[in-house]
């Protein structure tokens, strides 16, 4: 049987740390941040992690 693909886009949005948590970023950051107040964009900055049933599935379409 042929090896799995990793789903790119999963790829490029979330990360597993070395305890294997599954860590994300804030979305809301792509553009017109001048209209953003200071203080929502200082908690943009901050990501998050995923927890359950989230992230196992995250963790299988990167084959991690």
């Amino acid at each position: 049987m042929p090896k799995l693909k990793s789903h790119s886009g999963a790829k490029k949005r979330f990360k597993v740390n070395a305890n294997g948590k599954v860590k994300y970023a804030s979305t809301n950051r792509g553009h017109f941040m001048t209209e953003k107040s200071q203080d929502r964009k200082r908690k943009l900055r901050k990501g998050g992690y995923l927890s359950g049933k989230q992230a196992k599935i995250i963790k299988q379409i990167i084959h991690q």
